[in-house]
């Protein structure tokens, strides 16, 4: 409008960080652009809300996914709370299906136990349903969609439930399930070892489709649920035990002491998962419990057959004199809890050991899932050093300082690649081994991903950044005041292919001087490292670190500084130092013994001066430049620098 004043850098923002604050719905972010096109405002400012608001509703997005994950985490560790401190076994499986309905925003939750000698499943807790018939119904094994999952111990979910011919549907079960007007429905198995002892559901009176995190998120209030029906199942064969056994007191004093070490060793988990307690301190705490020595092995040790026996019997399995718990959650093997020295186990310590395992598969889970938080969010920094120049720089310092990197001192920029096994025979073969096919590419994909995690890693423990880019990952990483960028590659080189256990090469840019967040300038570094990375994988030196420096004058193509007179002076300021300061021509020399064909016979004739004099000169020269000189790798690159040596002086004379 004709006028009209231009907004303040960051007005763009303002009203979305106002939305944002206030938890404002997703239907609001249009307000701002819907106000400025009324205004009047021009293109540019239209530009700016546009990118303001896709950023908001980006930061909101994860926002809400934060507050989902922390609520679910602070759901299971109630739950495991709630089971700490089991007196009420109907109420902890209620507490279990409200807080499964409440997080999967569903209407409807409940919960099935088996029945073993009516040989069907029955409606045990409901949360949120309104039928009567329907919280009265029994399903054979096999019939419908909750009798499936009992029956194959796997979940089952539908969109639409009546649509589905997957199930057996039959009149009494439809019947129910019309009557509580339910559509779309998901159920999991409830889990004692390797026996279903029920299924627990989460459903909706409309349409919808479940999510694999939701899928997960119910499995795990499954396995809660088993445990506190286990839990109360083996309380009460303790309680019928003591009554029938009056006699043995001491058979029930044993067993009560196993009980009491069980109870004991439930708190201590507990109160470690709430206190954000270490795999380490869950293997403590077993091992002072149970009276032995307990360790956690990572999957990929030798006692693997071992660990896959234990996680398809779902139980802890005896192993010589040692007994063997797998670390497994959602189908991937973290490891083992391994208790060593108890050839015999009671079944109480068995589960104990079992129930540790759990407990450490969520503690992993929740370590990972924050470092790749941290990992993404270092990730993001980095891509918008590299891609965003129009960033504020004191922002970027900011960001970075809350994840201990500084920006405000110098940094090197390095290209990393792995080498996978289709890549390699594909450049050894000139191209020809195409027929590596899907296999091929997931072995790359694990790879490069494995890649991202070693060097995000890395740049973790030296206050640096990583992101994964351009088929591997690139670092910016601090420039040690007693580490050349020539040694940083070569040791990050051997660091990450020591962590993937492959090939990796690496590629560095000649140090950036601080300020790092200055427009420009680690993109800048990017592009050189880059270069000096395919030139090593061109050269055949896959495996190895370096910079432009480290090329010779194959250097001067590579660093994007083209600084010609450190080459020169790399390469024969020896001589020409040795020349200022005696007034001798060892220079001239050297250049009379090229042009002559390395022939000391014509170089004196050239010179003018005594065959002798001329090997004394050159003889010379050996010591001052190294026996290698004159070799032909040597007299390329000595021959590019006296002719731009030479090229200097016409220059400034």
């Amino acid at each position: 409008m004709p006028g009209s004043q231009p907004r303040p850098v960051g007005a763009a923002e303002a009203p979305y960080l106002e939305l944002l604050s206030r938890g404002a719905p997703v239907e609001e972010y249009e307000q701002p652009l819907q106000r400025a096109r009324a205004d009047g405002a021009g293109p540019e400012e239209l530009a700016a809300l546009e990118s303001g608001k896709l950023l908001a509703l980006r930061v909101r997005t994860e926002l809400e996914g934060r507050r989902r994950r922390e609520a679910e985490l602070s759901a299971l560790f109630e739950t495991a709370h709630d089971l700490a401190g089991l007196r009420d076994l109907d109420a902890v499986l209620q507490a279990i299906v409200q807080r499964a309905r409440s997080l999967l925003g569903t209407e409807c939750a409940y919960m099935t136990l088996n029945d073993p000698e009516a040989g069907d499943t029955y409606m045990r807790v409901t949360d949120g349903s309104v039928s009567a018939r329907f919280q009265q119904l029994r399903l054979g094994m096999g019939e419908g969609l909750g009798g499936l999952v009992a029956q194959t111990a796997r979940p089952y979910v539908t969109d639409s439930y009546f649509d589905d011919p997957r199930f057996e549907h039959t009149r009494t079960i439809d019947s129910g399930v019309r009557d509580e007007g339910l559509v779309a429905i998901l159920g999991v198995p409830l889990m004692t070892g390797s026996s279903v002892i029920g299924v627990l559901f989460a459903a909706d009176r409309r349409a919808r489709v479940f999510e694999r995190q939701q899928i997960a998120l119910l499995a795990s209030f499954a396995a809660h649920a088993a445990v506190a029906i286990d839990s109360a199942n083996l309380l009460s064969e303790t309680r019928s035990a003591l009554a029938e056994l009056e006699t043995a007191h001491g058979i029930i004093r044993d067993r009560s002491a196993v009980i009491e070490r069980a109870s004991e060793v439930h708190d201590r988990l507990t109160e470690l998962v709430l206190r954000g307690g270490g795999v380490r301190d869950v293997a403590d705490a077993v091992a002072e419990v149970l009276s032995g020595a307990v360790e956690f092995t990572e999957a990929g040790t030798s006692t693997d057959p071992v660990v896959e026996r234990s996680r398809a019997a779902g139980r802890a399995v005896r192993h010589g004199d040692d007994w063997v718990a797998a670390v497994s959650a959602g189908g991937e093997l973290f490891g083992a809890l391994v208790l060593h020295g108890h050839p015999e186990l009671d079944p109480v310590d068995q589960r104990t050991l079992e129930r540790a395992a759990m407990v450490t598969s969520l503690l992993l889970i929740a370590r990972r899932s924050a470092g790749e938080a941290e990992q993404r969010v270092r990730g993001e920094l980095l891509d918008d050093l590299l891609d965003a120049p129009d960033r504020d720089p004191s922002l970027l310092r900011e960001r970075a300082a809350r994840l201990t990197a500084d920006l405000d001192a110098p940094h090197v920029v390095l290209a990393a690649r792995v080498e996978s096994d289709g890549e390699t025979n594909g450049r050894t073969n000139g191209g020809t081994a195409g027929g590596a096919g899907g296999g091929a590419a997931a072995r790359q994909t694990a790879d490069r991903q494995r890649l991202w995690s070693a060097a995000s890693h890395l740049a973790a423990t030296r206050h640096g950044l990583a992101a994964a880019r351009d088929g591997g990952t690139v670092l910016l990483l601090p420039a040690g005041p007693e580490e050349s960028a020539a040694e940083t590659a070569r040791q990050t080189a051997k660091q990450l292919g020591t962590a993937v256990r492959g090939t990796v090469t690496v590629g560095a840019s000649a140090p950036v001087p601080a300020p790092v967040a200055h427009p420009g300038a680690v993109a800048t570094a990017y592009a050189e490292a880059r270069r000096c990375l395919e030139a090593l994988l061109l050269l055949g030196r896959a495996g190895q670190g370096a910079t432009a420096e480290d090329f010779g004058f194959l250097g001067l193509l590579l660093a994007d500084s083209r600084d010609v007179a450190s080459f020169v002076r790399r390469t024969i300021g020896p001589v020409t130092d040795y020349d200022a300061r005696r007034g001798t021509e060892l220079v001239r020399t050297m250049e009379a013994y090229f042009a002559c064909g390395m022939s000391p016979a014509r170089t004196k004739d050239e010179l003018h001066v005594h065959v002798n004099t001329v090997a004394q000169r050159l003889e010379r020269v050996g010591r001052l430049l190294g026996a290698g000189w004159h070799s032909p790798s040597g007299a390329l690159e000595v021959q590019l620098a006296l002719r731009l040596h030479r090229l200097a002086g016409a220059i400034d004379g």
